[in-house]
């Protein structure tokens, strides 16, 4: 106990490390030697997590913060998170603005520039008022602002203008209008002039067909301030028992659109009497965040800022590899039966996946397919596997979460296309989110397992790193299997021989490998741990890490997001080396490597170090035997460990670029490994 207090005092709060976390986004955005539109690309990566910070943390916050039934001490703590957020905030708000301008007047130096809506000539002129006429039109809806008694009840995370509509002689009138950009994207390329690539923010398109969108308003004047608002997005699901999961789910997704505002983001041109208006009609609370910002909103889109042309100005692509059991003839059933098989997205294709799926679907030999679904790519070429399956006689049964973040609605609907099918679809555990990266074949040759760091999603596995292995090992497939079984008959006592499952003894088992090495460092002997997360903010863990470190334990930490813990304190965590990698592609696989006494144990699955993955979802992480899956997760954990060129030390204070060692970047080195190895040049 007495640890676990002094530990205590050297934990950094979950959401302040979050807010570091986005900080190294924006970091990323600030570097000079990056191409142009990759650092506009990171600026609108950190404005849309920060809106999703808002609608889900932040929404919390300002629960504990109001709410009666909770401890002073609670509440206490939620207003200084708050107030400390807020700080964090303005300082990164200032940093942001800064390096917007820098690369939009980079960018000026290249050729491509924003124009608004009084820096036209008369062809580009011409031009919006044929676009309006023939796609603008009727997509814009004015409202009279003093028609609207409750701003709140509209759509959040969406752009507003609200426009000052003044004809001669009469008073000014005004009238929100809503960014139509879901339908014509924010960026809209006009015609070339003066030597530029042109392009406009929809906003200013919009300011521009001012006249007409009000046409028969006579000799108007008008100006236009933009706004945007979030709202609470925790899911408020009433608990009946006579409502089926999906129609709970919906009605949760439904009853977003009533959230409280958490949130307004206003041009700060905006005339202050309008602005308390708008205040006034959202119903912002007093504990909740008002933000002076610019001309422009959402700078999410960003990432979707047109190239115009110019390849040069983005990351050099990439070639994926192939491996060759991918694209041999012979079948890669039998091939994983012999040996296990892994990829390491995005360097290798996940192709090899859904070739594996292809065949299960289409032989004899497989009876039975089980997976796991938390996120689907849109068009998913997983669920049409899926169906292929089923429809050739398979028994196939999919684990669908409707409970993914800002996902319920699409995993609804491919939940419905999947029944409609004749697939059995089960809708998660209630109560526990299902999280684990599964697939199980049953076969008459014999059973076969995948487990993935990342979900079965096309479209993430070029973008995230992850991990798929495929194994025929018995140990393995039959507890794969009973995770399955644990599924479909919740809370019933499984013991699990090969893998380690949450919230089963996942945790436990954790636990006691970190106190065989903090036994093996007390008796002189080798003693470390490599362990590669998203997010470590687990208390338990927390204090056994600080203990083994403590104990002459070395722990190496690669950690993305939040992380509890602070290195370099001594007599504490003097042991402990801790890196965050933020470059192209999205660090995502979760790698578990213990010394254990010179003949190490890895791990690799879905689960982070945090309470809720520990202890609220139905998670897996499998043991890998493999000696060239070894050597791979080995690879890539210690190449990230040593990168100076996109690791940041992870301090508890914001974590700055790494200044020591030569010029080292993993994910570019992993990608050079892979294509040499497979003997492919770039």
């Amino acid at each position: 106990m007495g640890n676990k207090k002094k530990f205590k005092e050297y934990t950094v709060d979950r959401d302040i490390s979050w807010m570091y976390f986005n900080k190294r986004l924006l970091q990323e955005a600030e570097k000079k030697d990056l191409p142009l539109l990759e650092r506009l690309s990171f600026l609108g990566l950190y404005s849309n997590n920060l809106d999703e910070f808002y609608r889900v943390r932040m929404a919390s916050l300002g629960k504990v913060a109001a709410a009666d039934n909770v401890s002073s001490k609670e509440r206490k703590k939620a207003l200084r998170a708050i107030e400390a957020i807020n700080i964090l905030n303005l300082e990164y708000a200032n940093r942001y603005n800064a390096a917007e301008q820098e690369i939009l007047s980079a960018l000026e130096g290249e050729g491509i520039r924003l124009l608004r809506e009084d820096q036209l000539n008369r062809e580009q002129q011409e031009f919006l008022t044929d676009f309006y006429n023939s796609n603008l039109n009727g997509a814009i809806t004015p409202v009279w602002l003093n028609e609207v008694k409750d701003i709140s009840t509209m759509e959040d995370n969406k752009i507003y203008l609200v426009v000052k509509v003044k004809e001669y002689d009469r008073k000014s009138k005004y009238a929100l209008v809503r960014l139509p950009d879901e339908t014509f994207g924010r960026f809209i390329r006009i015609p070339a002039s003066e030597g530029f690539e042109n392009v406009m923010y929809l906003d200013d398109v919009i300011r521009f067909c001012l006249p007409l969108i009000f046409i028969g308003f006579n000799d108007c004047e008008y100006e236009a301030w933009a706004f945007k608002f979030t709202k609470d997005a925790e899911l408020d699901m009433e608990n009946d028992a006579d409502y089926g999961i999906i129609e709970k789910i919906s009605q949760g997704v439904e009853g977003r659109k009533d959230g409280d505002p958490t949130r307004v983001i206003y041009d700060r041109e905006m005339p202050r009497k309008l602005k308390d208006k708008i205040i006034k009609k959202l119903k912002i609370d007093l504990l909740e965040t008002e933000v002076a910002s610019g001309r422009y909103q959402n700078h999410r889109d960003l990432t979707d800022f047109p190239d115009c042309g110019r390849k040069d100005l983005k990351y050099p692509k990439w070639k994926q590899v192939t491996k060759p059991e991918f694209v041999s003839p012979e079948s890669l059933l039998d091939a994983v039966r012999r040996k296990d098989r892994f990829i390491h997205m995005p360097f290798q294709s996940f192709d090899g996946y859904l070739r594996l799926l292809r065949e299960a679907a289409l032989g004899s030999e497989v009876s039975e397919i089980k997976t796991t679904l938390y996120r689907l790519a849109k068009d998913s070429k997983v669920v049409k596997a899926l169906i292929c399956a089923a429809r050739n006689g398979k028994k196939v049964t999919a684990v669908i979460e409707l409970m993914a973040s800002f996902d319920e609605e699409s995993n609804i609907k491919w939940a419905k296309k999947m029944q409609e099918a004749g697939i059995k679809v089960i809708y998660g555990v209630d109560g526990l989110k299902v999280h684990s990266k599964l697939l199980f074949l049953k076969s008459k040759k014999g059973d076969i397992a995948c487990i993935g760091s990342g979900n079965f999603h096309e479209k993430n596995a070029k973008r995230y790193t992850d991990y798929l292995m495929m194994t025929g090992r018995k140990s393995i497939t039959k507890d794969v299997e009973n995770v399955f079984n644990f599924i479909e008959k919740p809370y019933t006592q499984v013991k699990f021989n090969q893998l380690l499952v949450s919230p089963n003894a996942m945790k436990d088992r954790i636990l006691r490998m970190l106190d065989k090495e903090i036994e093996a460092a007390k008796k002189g002997q080798e003693a470390w741990v490599k362990i590669k997360l998203n997010n470590l903010t687990e208390e338990d863990v927390v204090n056994k890490l600080y203990e083994a470190s403590s104990a002459g334990v070395k722990v190496d930490l690669l950690v993305r997001s939040c992380c509890a813990v602070i290195p370099g304190i001594e007599g504490i965590s003097d042991n402990m080396h801790v890196v965050g990698i933020i470059d192209r592609f999205l660090e995502h696989p979760r790698i578990l490597i213990f010394c254990n006494g010179g003949k190490p144990k890895f791990f690799f699955g879905s689960a982070d170090w945090m309470p809720r993955n520990l202890l609220n979802r139905v998670e897996v992480m499998a043991p890998v035997y493999d000696e060239d899956m070894k050597e791979d997760l080995l690879r890539s954990v210690e190449w990230g460990l040593k990168d100076t060129m996109n690791g940041r030390a992870v301090d508890g204070a914001g974590g700055d670029p790494i200044q020591e060692g030569d010029p080292f970047r993993s994910q570019e080195e992993l990608h050079k490994f892979y294509l040499k190895q497979a003997g492919v040049k770039d």
